[in-house]
């Protein structure tokens, strides 16, 4: 029986992909999330989590952020553009429960712009 994790190339894993993220991004944002997204040429979306001790000092608050949004990744990744995405929570995320937190982050992934065939193209080639 295969595990339900995320893949290692379904995720933003060095530190160059992070720093890429700051420059040329287009950004999403909503009351506990903003989201970076920018055009990859893997071929298929990947997931870069950032959440900060600004959003919680407690390790168990933050990790239970991250567990969330990976699996609302999870569920979604079929149907997401070849794109890299960084997620980073705001400081309320902390305080709601699950099921909202699930709500907007999948709003989010709703919301991201589908790729355009020669516009994906020449943004790759940079």
């Amino acid at each position: 029986m295969r595990a339900a994790g995320l893949p290692r190339d379904a995720r933003l894993r060095r530190a160059a992909d992070f720093a890429a993220m700051r420059q040329g991004s287009g950004r999403l944002g909503g009351r506990c999330f903003s989201v970076r997204y920018r055009p990859n040429s893997v071929g298929q979306p990947r997931l870069g989590l950032a959440i900060s001790k600004r959003v919680s000092k407690r390790a168990v608050d933050r990790n239970r952020i991250k567990r969330l949004v990976r699996e609302s990744f999870r569920r979604h990744r079929a149907g997401l553009p070849p794109m890299d995405l960084l997620v980073m929570a705001r400081e309320i995320a902390v305080g709601l429960p699950g099921p909202e937190l699930l709500a907007e982050i999948d709003a989010l992934w709703r919301k991201l712009p589908p790729l355009k065939r020669d516009g994906a193209a020449a943004t790759m080639a940079c």
